[in-house]
């Protein structure tokens, strides 16, 4: 098997979860396709040598090939034309993909994708779209959505909140179910305050990724961690904040409020995927802090 056929056979192995990505950000099987088609032209064309994370990067190929798809269809709507057709475009059924579709990605593109959600997707600015489709259902970390979209990541989380706003406000049955997600962020501050490691590597995602915007002893560059093992030692260390903290919501999403001597030190966001943590933020610069959209919760 030369290289080419080894390329080919890697991308297929990611085909189904590019096709669910391009499907969300389209809301069409022939437009998802095509992007996907894109993608592997593009690849082919590659020193794929220098990719580190397939996956990741037909991620990002994929979502900036939609957006500028998504850019181009709504410019043609700036210019109408009279064919008898509404202007509005009118996402695909998920299972209207004929007979031949392939019932695993027909399954997938089905999962938690209905009609009334599509169409919801379609109001939302391409950027913003982008951002919660990326986000909020396979769990993408906005640095990466921010260099897709060409802008920081505090303005890709912002995309991500609006879009968010807009999707519950249209359709409530799109609400993510937040209560299950708390369960997931409290069996981790249950651990993290009883400092039991096993029970915190076991509520974290194998891959997990820990960011903080300040180094450690708030000083230096942002840091990172990167795997449940890891995360979870830290965690550890941090035992006695999570034992004066408070839910809450940032942008929507699951977090945690620390304080110290009553008055707010750090803020935790969690992102939840398949019932683990896959993502981090710790937010600690009080230059960052007043600026959050959060929302303290009772326990």
């Amino acid at each position: 098997m030369d290289g080419h056929e080894i390329l080919a056979r890697r991308f297929e192995e990611n085909r189904t979860k590019l096709n669910a990505v391009a499907y969300r950000m389209l809301g069409s099987t022939s437009e998802a396709e095509d992007a996907v088609q894109e993608a592997w032209l593009r690849l082919s064309r590659s020193d794929d040598r220098a990719i580190e994370n397939l996956g990741g990067w037909l991620t990002t190929v994929v979502g900036r090939v939609c957006l500028d798809m998504l850019r181009s269809r709504r410019s043609r709507r700036e210019e109408p034309l009279d064919t008898g057709m509404p202007e509005t475009h009118v996402p695909d059924p998920a299972l209207g993909a004929g007979p031949e579709a392939d019932p695993e990605q027909q399954a997938l593109m089905a999962d938690s994708v209905g009609l009334a959600l599509l169409v919801v997707l379609e109001t939302l600015d391409p950027a913003e779209r982008l951002a919660f489709v990326l986000h909020d259902m396979f769990a993408v970390p906005f640095d990466e959505i921010a260099r897709i979209v060409d802008r920081t990541p505090a303005a890709a989380r912002q995309l991500a909140s609006r879009a968010r706003r807009r999707v519950r406000g249209a359709d409530p049955d799109a609400d993510p179910d937040l209560a299950r997600k708390r369960e997931v962020v409290d069996a981790f501050l249950a651990a993290a305050r009883g400092g039991d490691f096993e029970a915190l590597v076991a509520v974290l995602d194998p891959d997990v990724v820990l960011r903080s915007d300040i180094g450690a002893g708030g000083v230096g560059a942002p840091a990172l961690v990167r795997g449940a093992e890891a995360v979870a030692r830290q965690a550890i260390m941090f035992a006695p904040f999570a034992r004066s903290s408070q839910s809450a919501l940032v942008d929507g999403a699951p977090a945690v409020i620390s304080t110290r001597e009553d008055r707010r030190f750090s803020v935790m966001v969690f992102t939840i995927a398949r019932g683990k943590v896959v993502e981090m933020s710790a937010i600690s610069d009080p230059a960052h802090l007043p600026g959050l959209d959060l929302v303290a919760l009772d326990d």
